[in-house]
């Protein structure tokens, strides 16, 4: 007897994120919405992440960090986490200094050159 095996990862099913992009300034009061919101998208898909897209929200500030540390909070509640995308370039500076840490979406490693990226060469520089 034989089987005919199916194209692919048999027991693999790809999920993809959830987005939540924060427009703007976020208000004080709009926090409780969107840890609603995160709550709801993690419920929906059962990813375990919910990507928060924070490009719009402007200079990072401690409401910034606020609101980040309460979504984050709200989704280890659920079961989950929280991606940052697109984030200020200074923001991750600001989380370490208040202890914070997020995964950010496209980051590269720390010790590790973007790919296409050479080192400067001096000219007299002998050749290795």
């Amino acid at each position: 007897m034989s089987s005919r095996a199916t194209p692919g990862l048999p027991h693999v099913d790809a999920v993809t994120p959830a987005v939540l992009v924060l427009p703007g300034p976020v208000s004080r009061g709009e926090t409780g919405r969107l840890c609603d919101e995160v709550r709801a998208l993690l419920a929906s898909t059962r990813a375990g992440v919910v990507v928060c897209d924070i490009g719009g929200l402007g200079p990072p500030g401690l409401a910034v960090v606020d609101l980040l540390a309460r979504l984050e909070l709200t989704a280890r509640r659920a079961g989950g986490r929280i991606r940052l995308r697109d984030p200020d370039p200074a923001l991750p500076a600001l989380l370490d200094l208040v202890g914070l840490r997020f995964e950010t979406e496209r980051q590269v490693e720390q010790r590790e050159p973007p790919l296409g990226v050479e080192e400067a060469v001096e000219p007299g520089d002998a050749a290795l």
